[in-house]
Protein backbone atom coordinates (compact mmCIF):
# COMPACT_ATOMS: atom_id res chain seq x y z
CA UNK A 1 0.00 0.00 0.00
CA UNK A 2 1.50 3.21 -0.91
CA UNK A 3 1.67 5.98 1.54
CA UNK A 4 0.36 9.66 2.06
CA UNK A 5 1.87 12.24 4.17
CA UNK A 6 0.66 16.28 4.76
CA UNK A 7 2.78 17.33 7.64
CA UNK A 8 3.85 20.69 6.69
CA UNK A 9 0.32 22.54 7.80
CA UNK A 10 -1.23 20.50 10.90
CA UNK A 11 -1.55 23.22 13.04
CA UNK A 12 -3.44 24.52 14.82
CA UNK A 13 -5.69 21.88 15.77
CA UNK A 14 -8.91 22.65 12.85
CA UNK A 15 -5.67 22.74 10.20
CA UNK A 16 -5.09 19.34 11.36
CA UNK A 17 -8.03 18.04 11.26
CA UNK A 18 -9.29 19.56 7.93
CA UNK A 19 -5.50 18.33 6.55
CA UNK A 20 -7.48 14.98 7.47
CA UNK A 21 -10.80 15.26 5.69
CA UNK A 22 -9.30 16.57 2.96
CA UNK A 23 -7.11 13.69 3.10
CA UNK A 24 -10.13 11.52 3.25
CA UNK A 25 -12.25 13.06 0.61
CA UNK A 26 -8.91 13.23 -1.91
CA UNK A 27 -7.96 9.75 -1.06
CA UNK A 28 -11.53 8.59 -1.98
CA UNK A 29 -11.29 10.79 -5.46
CA UNK A 30 -7.65 9.01 -6.17
CA UNK A 31 -9.82 5.20 -5.50
CA UNK A 32 -12.76 6.23 -7.73
CA UNK A 33 -10.06 6.58 -11.11
CA UNK A 34 -8.66 3.11 -10.17
CA UNK A 35 -5.23 4.59 -8.37
CA UNK A 36 -4.63 2.44 -4.74
CA UNK A 37 -4.52 4.83 -2.29
CA UNK A 38 -4.41 4.72 1.33
CA UNK A 39 -7.47 5.83 3.58
CA UNK A 40 -5.85 7.25 6.04
CA UNK A 41 -2.67 9.67 6.29
CA UNK A 42 0.46 8.32 7.46
CA UNK A 43 1.19 10.19 10.73
CA UNK A 44 4.44 7.98 11.80
CA UNK A 45 6.93 8.48 9.49
CA UNK A 46 9.11 11.87 9.81
CA UNK A 47 7.81 14.69 7.19
CA UNK A 48 11.26 14.72 5.84
CA UNK A 49 11.81 10.79 5.53
CA UNK A 50 8.30 9.92 3.80
CA UNK A 51 9.52 12.87 0.87
CA UNK A 52 11.95 10.10 -0.24
CA UNK A 53 10.22 6.77 -0.03
CA UNK A 54 9.68 4.96 -2.96
CA UNK A 55 6.24 4.03 -2.37
CA UNK A 56 4.98 7.91 -1.69
CA UNK A 57 1.70 8.46 -3.39
CA UNK A 58 1.58 11.86 -2.02
CA UNK A 59 2.53 14.45 -0.43
CA UNK A 60 3.86 17.86 0.30
CA UNK A 61 7.27 19.13 0.80
CA UNK A 62 9.03 22.58 1.34
CA UNK A 63 10.74 24.70 -2.01
CA UNK A 64 13.74 25.18 -0.54
CA UNK A 65 14.90 21.26 -0.18
CA UNK A 66 13.05 20.68 -3.39
CA UNK A 67 15.42 22.36 -5.09
CA UNK A 68 18.05 21.54 -2.51
CA UNK A 69 18.25 17.64 -2.64
CA UNK A 70 14.78 16.83 -4.19
CA UNK A 71 14.57 17.24 -7.67
CA UNK A 72 15.18 14.21 -10.23
CA UNK A 73 14.04 12.14 -7.24
CA UNK A 74 10.46 13.34 -6.89
CA UNK A 75 8.00 14.88 -9.01
CA UNK A 76 5.66 17.86 -8.79
CA UNK A 77 2.19 16.70 -8.56
CA UNK A 78 1.11 20.65 -8.27
CA UNK A 79 1.34 23.88 -5.70
CA UNK A 80 -1.22 25.02 -3.21
CA UNK A 81 -3.16 28.31 -4.27
CA UNK A 82 -3.62 29.73 -0.68
CA UNK A 83 -6.09 32.43 -0.13
CA UNK A 84 -4.48 34.29 3.06
CA UNK A 85 -2.43 37.49 3.09
CA UNK A 86 0.74 37.34 1.87
CA UNK A 87 0.09 34.76 -0.87
CA UNK A 88 -0.02 35.44 -4.97
CA UNK A 89 -1.38 32.98 -6.40
CA UNK A 90 0.62 29.86 -6.26
CA UNK A 91 3.42 32.71 -4.54
CA UNK A 92 3.92 33.36 -0.82
CA UNK A 93 6.50 35.77 1.40
CA UNK A 94 7.80 35.61 4.76
CA UNK A 95 6.56 37.94 7.28
CA UNK A 96 9.16 39.58 9.04
CA UNK A 97 8.21 39.87 12.92
CA UNK A 98 9.05 41.69 15.70
CA UNK A 99 7.68 42.22 19.61
CA UNK A 100 4.47 44.30 19.04
CA UNK A 101 5.95 47.45 21.15
CA UNK A 102 8.83 47.10 19.19
CA UNK A 103 9.91 50.64 18.20
CA UNK A 104 11.47 49.09 14.66
CA UNK A 105 10.38 50.72 11.47
CA UNK A 106 12.52 48.58 9.48
CA UNK A 107 14.86 45.56 9.26
CA UNK A 108 17.60 47.80 9.22
CA UNK A 109 16.69 48.86 12.71
CA UNK A 110 17.22 45.04 13.95
CA UNK A 111 20.52 44.84 13.65
CA UNK A 112 22.36 43.26 16.49
CA UNK A 113 19.56 41.75 18.23
CA UNK A 114 18.98 38.34 18.13
CA UNK A 115 17.02 36.18 15.16
CA UNK A 116 15.16 32.79 15.75
CA UNK A 117 14.96 30.85 12.91
CA UNK A 118 13.15 27.45 12.59
CA UNK A 119 15.75 25.47 10.58
CA UNK A 120 18.28 26.29 8.08
CA UNK A 121 16.48 24.10 5.61
CA UNK A 122 13.30 25.76 5.57
CA UNK A 123 12.82 28.33 2.27
CA UNK A 124 10.20 30.43 4.51
CA UNK A 125 11.91 30.93 7.87
CA UNK A 126 16.20 30.83 6.44
CA UNK A 127 16.06 30.72 2.71
CA UNK A 128 13.73 33.82 2.17
CA UNK A 129 14.85 35.11 5.56
CA UNK A 130 18.23 35.45 4.87
CA UNK A 131 17.93 36.61 1.73
CA UNK A 132 15.73 39.68 2.98
CA UNK A 133 18.70 40.13 5.48
CA UNK A 134 21.58 39.70 3.18
CA UNK A 135 21.88 43.70 1.59
CA UNK A 136 22.61 44.40 5.42
CA UNK A 137 24.78 42.29 6.48
CA UNK A 138 28.31 43.51 6.96
CA UNK A 139 31.36 40.98 6.63
CA UNK A 140 29.17 38.23 6.56
CA UNK A 141 27.28 39.35 10.00
CA UNK A 142 23.52 41.15 11.01
CA UNK A 143 22.74 39.52 14.02
CA UNK A 144 24.28 39.26 17.87
CA UNK A 145 22.58 35.63 17.96
CA UNK A 146 20.65 32.77 16.03
CA UNK A 147 18.18 30.33 17.86
CA UNK A 148 17.15 27.64 15.94
CA UNK A 149 13.34 26.94 17.65
CA UNK A 150 12.26 23.83 15.45
CA UNK A 151 9.26 25.37 13.92
CA UNK A 152 7.32 28.61 13.05
CA UNK A 153 5.10 28.61 16.22
CA UNK A 154 7.67 28.12 18.19
CA UNK A 155 9.77 31.03 16.52
CA UNK A 156 6.26 33.14 17.35
CA UNK A 157 7.14 31.97 20.76
CA UNK A 158 10.06 33.18 20.81
CA UNK A 159 9.87 36.63 19.45
CA UNK A 160 6.29 37.05 21.84
CA UNK A 161 8.20 36.14 25.17
CA UNK A 162 11.25 37.87 24.34
CA UNK A 163 13.42 35.00 23.67
CA UNK A 164 14.54 36.71 20.29
CA UNK A 165 13.61 40.12 18.70
CA UNK A 166 12.85 39.10 15.29
CA UNK A 167 12.06 35.82 13.07
CA UNK A 168 10.27 35.09 9.64
CA UNK A 169 7.17 33.28 9.47
CA UNK A 170 5.82 31.39 6.27
CA UNK A 171 2.62 33.71 5.74
CA UNK A 172 0.25 30.70 5.68
CA UNK A 173 1.06 29.48 9.04
CA UNK A 174 1.03 33.07 10.12
CA UNK A 175 -2.81 33.23 8.81
CA UNK A 176 -3.86 30.16 9.96
CA UNK A 177 -2.46 31.16 13.27
CA UNK A 178 -4.07 34.45 13.44
CA UNK A 179 -7.43 32.74 12.26
CA UNK A 180 -7.40 29.92 15.06
CA UNK A 181 -5.20 30.57 17.28
CA UNK A 182 -5.00 34.37 17.58
CA UNK A 183 -3.57 34.67 21.42
CA UNK A 184 -0.19 33.46 19.92
CA UNK A 185 0.68 36.18 17.80
CA UNK A 186 -1.32 38.95 19.61
CA UNK A 187 2.35 40.02 21.49
CA UNK A 188 4.09 40.41 17.78
CA UNK A 189 3.45 42.18 14.88
CA UNK A 190 4.57 42.27 11.04
CA UNK A 191 7.16 44.61 10.49
CA UNK A 192 8.14 43.74 6.95
CA UNK A 193 7.69 41.06 4.17
CA UNK A 194 10.07 39.03 1.95
CA UNK A 195 9.89 38.70 -1.41
CA UNK A 196 7.44 35.90 -2.97
CA UNK A 197 8.21 32.29 -4.42
CA UNK A 198 6.93 29.65 -5.28
CA UNK A 199 5.01 28.12 -2.20
CA UNK A 200 4.84 24.09 -0.82
CA UNK A 201 4.51 21.74 -3.64
CA UNK A 202 2.34 18.41 -3.75
CA UNK A 203 4.72 15.73 -4.37
CA UNK A 204 5.07 12.10 -5.82
CA UNK A 205 7.61 9.43 -6.16
CA UNK A 206 9.68 9.46 -9.11
CA UNK A 207 8.63 6.24 -9.88
CA UNK A 208 4.58 7.02 -10.21
CA UNK A 209 3.86 6.35 -13.65
CA UNK A 210 2.89 9.32 -16.28
CA UNK A 211 -1.07 7.81 -15.89
CA UNK A 212 -1.23 8.07 -12.17
CA UNK A 213 0.53 11.44 -11.95
CA UNK A 214 -2.31 12.68 -14.29
CA UNK A 215 -4.98 10.78 -12.31
CA UNK A 216 -3.61 12.62 -8.80
CA UNK A 217 -3.79 16.20 -10.62
CA UNK A 218 -6.78 15.71 -11.73
CA UNK A 219 -8.38 14.29 -8.73
CA UNK A 220 -6.53 17.53 -6.63
CA UNK A 221 -8.15 19.99 -8.74
CA UNK A 222 -11.73 18.40 -8.27
CA UNK A 223 -11.30 17.95 -4.38
CA UNK A 224 -10.75 21.51 -4.07
CA UNK A 225 -12.94 22.72 -6.32
CA UNK A 226 -15.47 20.29 -5.00
CA UNK A 227 -18.58 22.21 -3.47
CA UNK A 228 -19.07 19.84 -0.71
CA UNK A 229 -15.68 20.14 0.34
CA UNK A 230 -15.78 24.34 0.25
CA UNK A 231 -16.20 24.47 4.52
CA UNK A 232 -13.02 21.72 4.68
CA UNK A 233 -11.07 23.60 1.82
CA UNK A 234 -12.15 27.01 3.36
CA UNK A 235 -10.36 25.94 7.04
CA UNK A 236 -7.16 25.16 4.53
CA UNK A 237 -7.94 28.70 2.54
CA UNK A 238 -7.00 26.42 -0.23
CA UNK A 239 -8.46 27.54 -3.41
CA UNK A 240 -6.61 26.12 -6.15
CA UNK A 241 -3.69 24.25 -7.54
CA UNK A 242 -1.18 25.56 -10.10
CA UNK A 243 0.99 23.41 -12.19
CA UNK A 244 4.42 24.99 -11.76
CA UNK A 245 7.79 23.12 -12.81
CA UNK A 246 11.43 22.71 -11.84
CA UNK A 247 12.25 26.60 -13.86
CA UNK A 248 9.55 27.87 -11.58
CA UNK A 249 11.13 26.84 -8.28
CA UNK A 250 14.81 28.12 -9.47
CA UNK A 251 14.16 31.21 -8.19
CA UNK A 252 14.65 29.93 -4.41
CA UNK A 253 17.89 28.59 -5.62
CA UNK A 254 18.77 32.48 -7.17
CA UNK A 255 17.74 33.63 -3.45
CA UNK A 256 20.31 31.02 -2.25
CA UNK A 257 23.13 32.07 -4.54
CA UNK A 258 21.87 35.94 -4.18
CA UNK A 259 22.86 35.73 -0.24
CA UNK A 260 25.88 34.04 -0.79
CA UNK A 261 27.23 36.76 -3.39
CA UNK A 262 26.13 39.81 -0.60
CA UNK A 263 28.72 37.65 1.06
CA UNK A 264 25.84 36.14 3.37
CA UNK A 265 25.69 32.52 2.96
CA UNK A 266 23.95 32.07 6.42
CA UNK A 267 22.09 34.07 8.89
CA UNK A 268 24.53 34.85 11.39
Amino acid sequence: MPIASLAMYVSPPPIMEATRLFWEALGKRIRAYGLDAPEALDDEVRYDEAWLRPDLLFGQTCGYPYVQHLRGKVQLVGSPVYGLPGCDGPLKCSFIIVKAKSPAQSIADMRGTRAAINEPGSNSGYNLFRAFVAPHAIDGRFFSSVLETGGHRASIDAVSSGEADVAAIDCVTFGNTLRFDPDRVAGVRILAQTAKGPGLPFITAAATSAKDLGILRRALAETIADPALAEICGTLSLRGISLLGDADYEVLTQLDRGAVRHGYPAIA
